[in-house]
């Protein structure tokens, strides 16, 4: 990497408490790194090979751009071929290259494009065997393997359907069948299949929730994990036919806590967006719920692209002890987010927010339809990318949340790394009506209901001049809000007694509001 035309970028440290700086007791000290915001000069990255025996080291000759990436390096079964995967700067296109690392010489195997972008699981799923390799793409409308050949001709589409691979696990070939993980019970799960050469499938996992899987080198064992939204973590090893051989963990232990707490269930449901799409979502309801008394809610989201927060899978978080204060907590995955088709996901490109608030807006509509739901307090709360949603969501839907908490949010995509703004957004310089309108500061005026905004001054992901710059658009509005800072704290906020104040601070911020 040779960051030498990178801009820089700094924020100061404080004597603060864990951790602390005692040499910054009187003068705030600098923490200064390169990082290219969007639009701004990357890296230029480069591949060389050394050559234990001879010490000789060599740059690989790849035909790419001083702005292209190259996100994957892979060992092939042969020692003559290196895979170099690159990515265009618009990040649409994507390289695969056999590199002989003693000469140099590059040779193209296969290019990817994308109306969109190229998804980051696309690259986490390339495998390569002595005659062919194995690469996952979205071409269809979902995520499905594809085989190739060394000469870049296509061989076969391994998998095919209306549901994602989210994973490839491997391959066996004494039996040519492919391992692999995928949502064929629906986007809220995952399960482990195998595929053979004549396209006989077989579900090797027993439970429906959340599969994850890690197979031996020969595909004759693999590792399973599972939970579901009610059990916790089971481990177990598992033949390739499925048969279990061996429990790891099963948890015991603190299953037969829970048994004994009366922690609230998740309840999965679906409702309409405006564009007829059904969005999957989950509530939690107080344990003593009583259907005749109306409820405040909390709505809970991430939603980035390709993040999913509604899945069947064992996860408890601090949303259940603002349950046990008699809020509803509710949870909707719109538009933009994973385990979809393609076309749910990049909707979202060039007008980041748009679509996102339109389906958080049609998730608090549909609460509001629910009897048992209190229609004049509904909240909504997300931490960075959730956090830059709650203020589109309270900025341009009028008036729809009385209340909302944003935690690290970003403010502007203009503020952000290259690689994730540009990926959904491309540069500022092709896109500009796009970023000013995908910029809560543009909509700062517009904000409705009481803001909580939080964020750590030594958060070197989304930086704090975020917050300072969106406060500084709600004050010229006129518009009161909530801050909580954290002293040299980063974009986890957290350490020593952070994050139950955080949490403490957020509860109380939501009981004052909505209760």
């Amino acid at each position: 990497f040779d960051e030498s035309h990178v801009p820089e970028y700094s924020f100061s440290l404080y004597v603060g408490y864990c951790p602390t700086y005692p040499e910054y007791t009187l003068y705030p000290g600098r923490f200064t790194y390169k990082y290219p915001v969007a639009g701004e000069t990357n890296s230029q990255v480069s591949v060389l090979s050394y050559t234990v025996e001879t010490r000789a080291l060599k740059t690989m000759k790849l035909p790419i751009s001083s702005d292209s990436y190259i996100p994957r390096i892979k060992f092939t079964t042969d020692p003559n071929r290196l895979a170099v995967v690159t990515l265009n700067r618009t990040q649409n296109e994507m390289d695969i290259y056999s590199v002989n690392p003693k000469s140099g010489i590059s040779k193209l195997l296969l290019r990817e494009t994308d109306k969109a972008w190229i998804e980051e699981s696309i690259l986490d799923n390339i495998s390569f065997y002595p005659d062919f390799f194995v690469i996952a793409s979205s071409r269809s409308g979902y995520q499905h393997l594809f085989r190739y050949n060394y000469n870049g001709t296509l061989a076969k589409q391994i998998t095919k359907g209306e549901w994602n691979v989210s994973a490839f696990l491997g391959y066996d070939e004494k039996s040519r069948s492919y391992f692999y993980e995928s949502n064929q019970e629906g986007p809220l799960y995952k399960a482990i299949y195998k595929i053979n050469e004549k396209g006989i499938e077989t579900k090797l996992s027993e439970r429906i929730g959340t599969n994850q899987a890690s197979f031996n080198p020969s595909c004759t064992y693999f590792i399973n994990k599972y939970s579901n939204s009610n059990e916790p973590l089971l481990v177990t090893v598992c033949d390739a036919k499925g048969k279990v051989i061996r429990t790891l963990e099963d948890n015991a232990t603190l299953k037969a806590r829970i048994a004994q707490t009366d922690l609230p269930r998740k309840e999965f449901f679906t409702c309409p967006n405006h564009a007829g799409d059904q969005m999957n979502g989950y509530i939690l309801k107080p344990t003593n719920f009583d259907p005749s008394k109306r409820y405040p809610v909390v709505m809970t989201q991430y939603s980035g692209p390709g993040s999913q927060s509604v899945l069947d899978k064992w996860t408890i978080d601090w949303e259940y002890y603002l349950v046990s204060k008699g809020f509803i907590v509710a949870c909707v995955d719109g538009r933009g987010t994973g385990g979809r088709s393609r076309a749910y996901e990049t909707s979202v490109y060039m007008q980041l927010g748009k679509l996102e608030t339109e389906d958080q807006v049609a998730g608090a509509e549909y609460m509001r339809t629910l009897p048992y739901v209190d229609d004049k307090h509904i909240g909504i709360y997300g931490w960075s990318y959730g956090g830059y949603e709650t203020l589109m969501a309270m900025s341009t839907s009028n008036g729809t949340y009385q209340a909302g908490v944003a935690i690290a949010p970003v403010t502007d995509w203009r503020y952000y790394d290259t690689i994730y703004a540009e990926r959904f957004m491309r540069t500022p310089n092709e896109n500009n009506e796009g970023y000013e309108q995908s910029a809560p500061i543009t909509h700062a005026e517009k904000l409705k209901g009481d803001l909580l905004i939080i964020s750590g001054t030594a958060d070197d992901n989304v930086h704090y001049l975020n917050t300072l710059q969106y406060s500084a658009a709600l004050i010229e509005a006129g518009i009161q809000f909530d801050t909580q800072i954290y002293t040299n704290k980063d974009h986890h906020i957290r350490g020593c007694n952070t994050r139950h104040h955080l949490y403490t601070k957020v509860c109380n911020f939501f009981l004052d509001k909505l209760k």
